[in-house]
Parts: C-alpha cells; sequence; structure tokens
C-alpha cells in the first residue's frame, strides 16, 4: 500500500510541474557574457528567479556569446551548463542550480526492492540515476568531518554509463615534484593503478561514492572520498612521512614486472640501491646497471657498455631527455652523472618506445629530482677521493624549484703519495656541475629546465695533457588540454668535446681537438581515447654539427703542418604513432609505428670512388664539393615496433616483441673499451647507416605473494653495416675516413635469468646472462674480408655473466652489502708465429678474437651504517665500508705482445690486483 501512495503521488506532483512550468518563451542576446551576466540577462527578461551558490558561479570562467529567440528556458540553460558541473531544475519560475547532483523528479523504475532483495541488488538497480543518501547508506560509506566529500562530473538523468575514468597526478607537496609508483586503489573494490613516471594515474571506477586510498612508503596515507557521476580529474598532494617506524613489509613495489607490456625493462631507483659496494665508495648508476642481465661492459674501468650484443655507440644515453655523449669520468671509473641528483633510470633493452630511435640496442632514460618547493634541503657525501654536494631550495613556495649539484675530485693526493717519481709529477680529476628549474605553472602547465657541465683532465706521466668534457641543456613544457589530451615540448642540446695538449718543450709541440654537437626539438602527444586505449604521437627532429679534428702546431716554427678536416652536418627528423591497447583482462598490446629519415648535409667534399671496387687512393676518381645545407645523401625507412603481454593468471604472464631500428651517426674507435679520444662520424655518401631488428620474448612470475620477481627472457638480433676496421687503421685526422672502414653484419643471441626481492632483512637480485654476439666482415676483396668472410666473435662477447647483488638488514641501522660478478674473458688476437718476407721477419697472428683473456672473477663487501632516525636533528647520515676486490684477484684487463731479443713476449695488465678499501660518509638535511 505505502508502495502504491508514493507512486500516486509522484505522478500527480509531476503533472502539476508540467502544468506550472508550461513555457514562457525567452528571446535573449549574450555577447561575451559571464554566467553571472547570463542569469540577471534571463532575470531581467523574464519572470524566473535563480537559486544558486555564489562560489559554483565564481569557479566558471566560460564567456557566452549565443542569440535566443522564442526559446524556452530549458532549453537555454541546457546549452548554456552543457560543459560545466551545473544542473538546474525549475519550479514554478524558480531556477534552483545544483552542483554536480540533480534534483529528481521522478523515482527510477525498481527503486523500491522487494523484501527478499539483497542490497548488493538494490545498490545495482540505483545507478542510474545516482541517488546520494541511498548510496551511501548501503554501502555503510559515511563522510568523515576532515574527509569531505570531492564530486567529479556532472550528473545525468539520462546516461546509462556503469564506470568512469578519474584520472590526475600524485605530488609531493614539499618538493611540487611528480611520484611514481605511487598505489591508487579503491577502498572494498578490487580496483587498483600505480603512477607514471610522470606522476600521473588513470583509474576507472564505477558511477557513486568511491572511497580513494593513496598509499607509498616514503608518504603518509592519503584517503579520499569522490562521488564520482562522470569522467574528470582530480589530483593528489601527498605528505613525506618522516616518523621513525616499526619494521614495515611492503608486498607491493608498484606495477608488478607481470603487468607490464614492456619486455626487456630494468628500472633502477637510486635511493634504493645505495649500499650497493662499488670501488671507492662512489653510487654509480651505470655501474649498477651492468650488474643486471643483458648489460656489459668490455673490461673493468670501461667507459662503454654493451647491451644484449650491442657495441658501445648503440646505447642511447640521456638525462632529462638531452644526449649524453660520454658517460663516465676519470677513464670510466665514475659516472658522469652526480647520484645526488638522479632519481631513477629505465633502461629499455628490448621493447624501446617509439619516440625513442637512432640506437639499435638500448636507451638509457634517465631523469633526475626536483628542488624541493618547500623549504632548503640537500644531501652529499664526502670519500676518499670525491665530494658531492646537492641543494634544493624554493623559488616560489609549493610551486617552484631550483636543484643545484656539484661533485669534484681531490685524487691527485694518491699520485703525489706513490713512489714512481713520473707517477708524482701525473695529474688526474673531475668535476661537474647540474642545475634543475622546475615550475608547476597551473593545473595544466608545467615547465622545467636542466643545465649540466662536467669536465675530465689526466696527465699520466707524459707530455700530454688531456681534456674533454660535456655540456647539455634541456627545456620541456608540460602541457594539459583536457582530461583526454596532453603534450609535451621539448627542446635540447648537446655537445661533446676532448683536447690534448702535448708540450714536449720544442718544435714539435701541437695542439689537437674534437668536437660534436646536437641540437633536438620534439613534440610529443597523449591520447587517452578511451579506457582501451592509449595512444602517443609526435614529431622530433635533430641537427648534428660534427667537428671531426684539428691539429695546430704551437712554435711558429715547427715542421708541423695546421690540419683542419671538413666539418659534418646532418638532420635527422621522425614521426611516430604508438597504441596502448587492452583487448581483454589478459591481452595488452603496445603498437607502434615510427619512421625516420636522413640527411647528409654539406658544406663538404665527398670522395667518389670506382664502381665494384674496394675503397682506398687507388679508386679514388673525383671529388665532389657541396654548398652549405645542400643535400648530400639521404637515407629513412619504417620502425615498426609492437610488443604483446598475456596473462596466465594475475602472478603469471608471457611477453612477446619485435623491434626495428636504424642508427645514422657511428662512434669510431681501434681501442679494444670505448676511450675519451674516441671520435663520431655521421653517415655520409661512403658510409651508410646501421639498421637492426630484435625479437625477444619472456616469461614473468611474482611468487611468495609478490616478495619475489623472477624472468626468463630470450632475444636474437640481426644487424647490418655494423662498424668495424682494417687492421692499423688510422681514425684520427684522416680525410679519407672510409678507406679506414669496413662494415658488415652482425647477430647476437641469448637467454636472461633475473630473481629479484626488495623486501624483507634479506634484498637483492640474482642475474645470469648466456649469450653470444658474432659479426660478419665479408667481400670479393681481401682488404676487406676477415677469417674469410665467416662469422666470429666480436670484441665484447662474454658468454657466461652472472651477478649477486645482496643486502641483508642486521636492524633499521646496521646492514651488510655483497656484490658478486663472474664474466667470461673477452675474445683477443694471439700471435701464433713467425714468417720471413723481404729478408724481414713478420709475426704471424691468428684469426681475429680466437682466443680469450682469462675469466673475470670479483667480490665486493660493504657495511651500512645508518645515523638514528629522531626527525629533528641537523643531518641525517650514513656512513658506508667497503672493500673492492676482497679477493684480490689479479683480472686481467688487457693483454698486450711486445717482440724482445727476437722474441715475441706477452704482458697481461691489471687494474685493480689487490683489495680496494673505502669510507664513505653520506648526509641529508
Amino acid at each position: 500500500m505505502r508502495k502504491f501512495l508514493l507512486i500516486l503521488f509522484a505522478f500527480i506532483y509531476n503533472q502539476l510541474l508540467f502544468a506550472q512550468n508550461t513555457d514562457e518563451k525567452l528571446s535573449i542576446e549574450l555577447k561575451n557574457a559571464d554566467l553571472t551576466t547570463v542569469i540577471q540577462t534571463i532575470e531581467k527578461s523574464s519572470s524566473y528567479r535563480f537559486y544558486f551558490d555564489s562560489e559554483w558561479i565564481k569557479a566558471n570562467k566560460t564567456l557566452y556569446t549565443a542569440s535566443y529567440k522564442d526559446v524556452s528556458i530549458d532549453e537555454i540553460l541546457s546549452k548554456i551548463f552543457t560543459n560545466t558541473n551545473l544542473n538546474f531544475f525549475v519550479l514554478k519560475k524558480k531556477v534552483i542550480l545544483t552542483s554536480n547532483s540533480s534534483i529528481h523528479d521522478k523515482l527510477p523504475a525498481n527503486y523500491f526492492p522487494e523484501a527478499n532483495d539483497s542490497a548488493n541488488q538494490i545498490s545495482r538497480r540505483a545507478q542510474n540515476p545516482v541517488f546520494y543518501q541511498q548510496y551511501d547508506s548501503l554501502n555503510s560509506i559515511s563522510s568523515k568531518k576532515n574527509n569531505s566529500i570531492i564530486f567529479i562530473g556532472k550528473e545525468s538523468d539520462i546516461t546509462d554509463k556503469k564506470t568512469s575514468v578519474l584520472s590526475g597526478y600524485i605530488r609531493d607537496v614539499a618538493t611540487n615534484k611528480p611520484e611514481s609508483n605511487v598505489n591508487i586503489k579503491i577502498r572494498n573494490k578490487n580496483i587498483s593503478t600505480v603512477s607514471d613516471n610522470e606522476g600521473h594515474y588513470s583509474l576507472q571506477m564505477p558511477i557513486g561514492i568511491n572511497v580513494i586510498e593513496i598509499k607509498s612508503i616514503n608518504y603518509k596515507k592519503k584517503v579520499q572520498t569522490v562521488m564520482v557521476y562522470n569522467d574528470g580529474t582530480l589530483d593528489f598532494e601527498i605528505h613525506e612521512d618522516r616518523n621513525q617506524l616499526d619494521e614495515v613489509v611492503i608486498k607491493k613495489r608498484g606495477k608488478r614486472i607481470t603487468e607490464t607490456v614492456v619486455s626487456g625493462l630494468v628500472s633502477i631507483d637510486i635511493e634504493a640501491v645505495k649500499n650497493v659496494p662499488l670501488i671507492l665508495g662512489e653510487r654509480d648508476l651505470f655501474k649498477i646497471a651492468t650488474t643486471f642481465p643483458g648489460i656489459k661492459t668490455t673490461g673493468e674501468g670501461s667507459a662503454g657498455f654493451n647491451v644484449r650484443g650491442g657495441k658501445e655507440d648503440q646505447n642511447l644515453i640521456l638525462l632529462n631527455n638531452a644526449v649524453l655523449y660520454n658517460p663516465q669520468h676519470f677513464l670510466g671509473f665514475f659516472s658522469a652523472i652526480n647520484p645526488y641528483v638522479t632519481k631513477k633510470a629505465d633502461i629499455y633493452k628490448g621493447s624501446i618506445p617509439v619516440d625513442f630511435g637512432g640506437r639499435l640496442s638500448s636507451v638509457f632514460d634517465i631523469s633526475t629530482k626536483n628542488g624541493n618547493a618547500e623549504k632548503v634541503s640537500g644531501e652529499g657525501s664526502v670519500g676518499p677521493i670525491t665530494t658531492n654536494i646537492t641543494v634544493g631550495l624554493p623559488i616560489q613556495k609549493n610551486k617552484s624549484s631550483i636543484l643545484a649539484g656539484v661533485r669534484a675530485t681531490y685524487s691527485d693526493w694518491i699520485l703525489k703519495s706513490l713512489d714512481d717519481e713520473d707517477l708524482k709529477n701525473s695529474e688526474a680529476g673531475f668535476y661537474d656541475v647540474f642545475l634543475k628549474y622546475n615550475n608547476t605553472i597551473n593545473k595544466n602547465n608545467a615547465v622545467e629546465a636542466t643545465a649540466y657541465y662536467s669536465k675530465d683532465r689526466f696527465r699520466i706521466s707524459s707530455d700530454s695533457l688531456y681534456k674533454y668534457s660535456n655540456r647539455l641543456i634541456s627545456a620541456k613544457w608540460d602541457h594539459t588540454y583536457d582530461k583526454k589530451n596532453k603534450s609535451s615540448l621539448i627542446f635540447t642540446n648537446s655537445e661533446y668535446r676532448f683536447n690534448i695538449d702535448y708540450d714536449s718543450r720544442d718544435v714539435n709541440a701541437f695542439d689537437f681537438g674534437y668536437k660534436i654537437n646536437e641540437t633536438q626539438v620534439m613534440m610529443k602527444f597523449n591520447y587517452a581515447y578511451n579506457e582501451k586505449h592509449n595512444i602517443n604521437y609526435g614529431i622530433s627532429s635533430k641537427l648534428y654539427n660534427v667537428n671531426p679534428g684539428y691539429q695546430n702546431p704551437k712554435d711558429p716554427e715547427s715542421l708541423l703542418a695546421p690540419i683542419n678536416i671538413d666539418k659534418e652536418k646532418g638532420l635527422e627528423s621522425a614521426i611516430f604513432i604508438a597504441d596502448n591497447f587492452k583487448l581483454n583482462d589478459k591481452l595488452e598490446i603496445d603498437l607502434g609505428l615510427r619512421y625516420s629519415f636522413y640527411a647528409a648535409l654539406g658544406e663538404a667534399n665527398q670522395h667518389i670512388y670506382e664502381d665494384d671496387a674496394p675503397l682506398n687512393e687507388g679508386t679514388l676518381i673525383d671529388t665532389k664539393h657541396y654548398g652549405n645545407f645542400e643535400v648530400m645523401k639521404t637515407y629513412g625507412g619504417i620502425e615498426p615496433r609492437i610488443s604483446a603481454r598475456y596473462f596466465f593468471r594475475k602472478d603469471f604472464s608471457i611477453k612477446a616483441s619485435f623491434d626495428q631500428t636504424r642508427q645514422y651517426i657511428h662512434l669510431l674507435s681501434n681501442n679494444t673499451t670505448q676511450s675519451p679520444t674516441d671520435t663520431w662520424t655521421l653517415s655520409n655518401t661512403n658510409v651508410k647507416p646501421q639498421s637492426g631488428k630484435q625479437y625477444s620474448l619472456g616469461l614473468y612470475k611474482n611468487i611468495f605473494d609478490d616478495e619475489i620477481e623472477l624472468s626468463l627472457e630470450g632475444y636474437y638480433k640481426t644487424s647490418k653495416n655494423i662498424m668495424d676496421y682494417k687492421v692499423g687503421a688510422n681514425l684520427l685526422l684522416n680525410e679519407a675516413i672510409e678507406t679506414q672502414l669496413l662494415q658488415g653484419d652482425g647477430k647476437a643471441y641469448g637467454v636472461e635469468f633475473l630473481l629479484r626481492k626488495d623486501v624483507g632483512r634479506l634484498n637483492g637480485w640474482i642475474g645470469y646472462t648466456y649469450s653470444r654476439t658474432l659479426i660478419k666482415l665479408d667481400s670479393k676483396f681481401d682488404s676487406e674480408r676477415i677469417n674469410n668472410g665467416d662469422f666470429f666473435p666480436a670484441n665484447f662477447d662474454k658468454p657466461h655473466d652472472l651477478s649477486t647483488v645482496l643486502n641483508y638488514k642486521f636492524t633499521k641501522r646496521y646492514s651488510i652489502s655483497t656484490n658478486f660478478m663472474y664474466q667470461t674473458g673477452r675474445p683477443i688476437t694471439y700471435p701464433i708465429g713467425t714468417y720471413q718476407y723481404g729478408n724481414a721477419e713478420y709475426t704471424l697472428y691468428s684469426d681475429r678474437n680466437k682466443y680469450r683473456i682469462p675469466d673475470y672473477i670479483r667480490l665486493d663487501i660493504g657495511i651500512n651504517i645508518e645515523g638514528n632516525h629522531k626527525i629533528k636533528k641537523l643531518a641525517h647520515s650514513f656512513w658506508n665500508i667497503s672493500v673492492y676486490n676482497v679477493l684480490g684477484r689479479n683480472n686481467p684487463y688487457s693483454i698486450y705482445f711486445a717482440t724482445e731479443s727476437g722474441q715475441v713476449k706477452a704482458y697481461k695488465t691489471s687494474i685493480f690486483s689487490i683489495p680496494v678499501p673505502s669510507i664513505t660518509y653520506n648526509f641529508k638535511f
């Protein structure tokens, strides 16, 4: 009976309303009118009166220009409020405005429950429209006084949506920097996500009341109740939690390895790996990277990296989007990047995103911290040969800040203390300076700018002073157009140069130098089309300028002739698009396409050689001159990239990927390892670009409630036009450099295993790689054929590679760390005999890289002592006491041969053949 009376009352009430609102037609003109003016105009032109909260009107900044003639009040207001959060209800010439919610003049079908209906059934019936009080009570969700409800979107009486997408950014309230890997969860529902590298999140949730929980290990928990009517945005600010805690076990760390679509991705958080013992106690991002499967170096103290069988020049190293050409200090012993300004690094060795290009093997995408936007703060260290200080300070509180870092070495004292008189007169040192500015202008716009400079110098018992430097700048403007569209405009400039000052105190003194400079502009867009498609697209262009080298005599009477090699110039451009496509809960695909185009530009001279003949002085037939910015040669092609992930279970997935890449710039080096005096050259009429394809397949598993991650990945790569050199090649100051080069095919394959644990007293990782890297230099000309044109091991082919990095926490303050490495010895060419030719004796060498140097084994141990955890103290300290190469193993760096008294003798060189202790004091304020 009660149900019948209520329905009858609603029907009569509805009819009365209809009779009372029979249309009064309005005619009004609006020109650049704000919402207040619109309301005043309607009230002056009619008998309608408005009721509302003035704060709702102030929040609307839209200006209206329109003309209405003999139109109903419903039609006018429907158009006016279309893109606002305001609803309206008309009753007896009274217009009642509401923010977000609607006033309903009729009840939905099946609103009243039957006696045997459950609460969940009632809840589902009431989803359209949303009745706040009913939905609140049925789900036992109440709004606390300190947790006000935030309304998202605007309620609609005609919508049939059951879910909406909420997105936004997570930022540190003190520094205003975006925070990645923060967990966002809907309470009492199996719905969660994590913020990405830019602090952005996107969450699909049911229409109605939802309670959002924000959790992170370093931040206070945040809870927010939201009333969701439609898609919308909501940003969160989180506060760092500095309270001393009981031991906490974190079982989730961001997005699990089983969930991501990208295969072959290594993410390194610098703060999380500060306990890894390294040479001289210095934190080093690149040294840590080489402990992961698939990332190697040619030898101890090497400056380059070999990723999945790639050469050193096939790695794109980015610092805040700008290219870093030489990533090492001190001849490869220290990273060129200050560890205290570094936040994290994502290393793509498999599925390379389409917005990255120009390298075949990998991308090291390194991002830095922001300054503290709330107060002055900093951190640093004092070690045996380096001192480091980094300071962040606010410019405009909670909006903009600056981060500045300086690092320098005072290593000359070590050389002065040695017994060798020659070494006492040597010198070696470096410094680097970092500066970053960031400003969150408003919720839709943010800018940042970075400047970096580093310089090294060394003179080891010689008359030559070597100097080399990196310099880069970058600027980025992030803009959000609406809840679905955002963009980034990026500008970068990078420069690397080296100089050799030979001062022999005679007429032979000279100055030698080299420089490479590149400038890039990139525009990237992101379009969140819907819950299944997330589209990234953009365009980029990069201009290279290379000074291949010069030599200038210092003495006017010198017999040395000045040499200046023609400069090189090239333009590399690309367009790209990718779609992250979620087919269903199990299958997700990243489908990308990149088209790159390269033009070798003048002003330059290009040599022309005979057809079907080797490149040498004897086959040179002409030299052609090209004017400034004249196109000499073009290359280009499509670079498809696809990766997919399939869930067998939520904690077990399989991933597969295919990548095709092109590289238009090459490193020239006839050393075994990368050297600061190596030079870069561009593709031109005689030097072809490199290209490569990679196929990968992997299995990924989380065990023990996500405490341990396991992965097993296999890959197969093929390459074309890989750079190598003729025997005895002269690469410096050579005007016909192409006559010294060989280009051939390469292939690499391998299997990588990784076990990683980031929680509990015992944490760390174990990585093992079995891989082979082979190269083939074949030609119908003997001078351009190596090892009979067969595949042979590359200089960096090391089949077995095992790394174990472990840390055990005795208490909250004391822990011990170990780092164990084993690698197969790299290939080498041995002399195997002598022969007589023209009354002279010559050494006979084996096939190239037929033999190997001894295997590499090293164990490092470190003891870590945290300061007490009091909140109010001048600085928080951290001591690291470590011993590098505890076993004192005399690992060979290289083996060389010399002829003495008619006999060929072999000599082994080592970098560290004894244990090297160090102690470093770290502090944070």
